[in-house]
């Protein structure tokens, strides 16, 4: 209870920070897809739904793991930047690869296989990329 106020605005900047940050992920990521994520995900499409909630859902795991370990926010948005350019490669990268399953396509489609898979792979790389700065 002796640095309560100093926990609390400590939580109240990290929240708008990370909120920032998701923001910003949101954009960024809706920018790489070729169908609009706002139009699909408000028309109920689950599976873009499911994959853009576990984009940010990476990027709070990197926040989360980030802060952990600094005391500076300096660190936890640098490393934000770093968390939405790495998961913006998973999907490119994925999409490169596995190039007769058209990821957007499927997605936009509602497929809740691709969208679980993607949702697996952005986790768990979102996990790898805070232990990096453990």
């Amino acid at each position: 209870m002796k640095n309560f106020a100093t926990d609390l605005m400590h939580v109240g900047i990290g929240l708008v920070i990370l909120f920032a940050i998701l923001v910003v992920g949101y954009y960024i990521f809706s920018l790489i897809t070729r169908y609009d994520d706002n139009k699909e995900i408000a028309r109920g499409n689950e599976a873009a739904g499911m994959y853009m909630g576990s984009k940010l859902l990476g990027l709070c795991i990197i926040v989360g793991l980030v802060s952990i370990n600094s005391d500076n926010w300096l660190d936890v948005i640098v490393w934000s930047a770093v968390g939405i350019v790495a998961l913006c490669l998973v999907y490119i990268i994925f999409d490169l690869v596995t190039p007769r399953t058209k990821l957007c396509e499927q997605i936009k489609n509602g497929n809740m296989a691709i969208a679980q898979l993607l949702r697996s792979l952005i986790i768990g790389i979102a996990f790898v990329i805070g232990t990096f700065v453990m």
